[in-house]
């Protein structure tokens, strides 16, 4: 199973400056990129095109979508679909990162709705999940949890291809904040994601299922969270925004 190194540019960059990121993230890792890891980008929008541009043909990248609307077409003012990314060279989708449940209001049912409909449209999906502060503080992490992937994964199939589905686990206190969670944490909250996945799969698709940290993630923690019980990768944020910094981060 490959680590999958997710860089989430969130609502940064201009077009011209994700292709340059792009590119120069490319040329530190072209022929250099680990065998055990794959790279996945994740611009705004307006930059899909001249970041795919910049990473096409380069084995071991993948272009991702930061959102979409869970329909095929219609009149849905400012919205993109699935078959809208797919043109643009997406490959990946994120469906749930908090930033959509807890500032614009995107509660489970409709991240549940996303999940299902990306994957039949054909993408692969990026469930995200995790705890605030105060629900970690009044130990409801593993009811959190189970609440967010039971919904987050109602609609997908039972017999889902574990390359086309992964959650990132993202305690909500720890993104673009300085904090992250520590080793145990970490473990723990992976460990019930793991074990969610197993009763919801089957052992064999559970176990290949990847699951990612994010959350602070940087050069200086990378490695350690990486080395972690079913951390098969990391979704990273503000780290990610600069080719040197993420491209060390890759190959931690």
């Amino acid at each position: 199973m490959k680590k999958l190194m997710a860089a989430n540019w969130k609502m940064y960059k201009l077009a011209g400056e994700a292709g340059e990121t792009a590119a120069a993230l490319r040329a530190r890792l072209d022929g250099k990129l680990p065998a055990d890891r794959e790279v996945l980008v994740i611009p705004p929008f307006t930059a899909l095109g001249t970041t795919g541009q910049a990473l096409a043909g380069a084995a071991g990248f993948a272009l991702g979508a930061q959102n979409f609307y869970p329909s095929k077409q219609g009149a849905f003012t400012g919205e993109i679909a699935p078959d809208m990314l797919l043109d643009a060279g997406c490959a990946y989708a994120l469906a749930g990162h908090s930033e959509r449940r807890h500032i614009l209001g995107e509660d489970d049912a409709m991240v549940g709705r996303k999940v299902g409909f990306g994957l039949a449209a054909g993408l692969a999906m990026i469930l995200c999940v995790g705890e605030k502060i105060e629900e970690r503080q009044a130990g409801q992490v593993e009811a959190v949890l189970a609440r967010q992937l039971a919904a987050g994964l109602a609609e997908v199939p039972a017999d889902v291809s574990p390359d086309k589905l992964a959650v990132a686990y993202e305690p909500v206190w720890a993104i673009g904040t300085g904090l992250t969670a520590g080793p145990a944490e970490v473990a723990d909250a992976h460990k019930v994601v793991r074990e969610h996945l197993i009763e919801r799969f089957g052992p064999q698709t559970g176990a290949a299922v990847r699951i990612l940290y994010g959350g602070s993630v940087k050069l200086g923690n990378a490695g350690e969270l990486l080395g972690i019980d079913n951390v098969d990768g990391v979704l990273v944020g503000g780290a990610s925004l600069e080719a040197e910094s993420f491209s060390a981060i890759v190959t931690a």
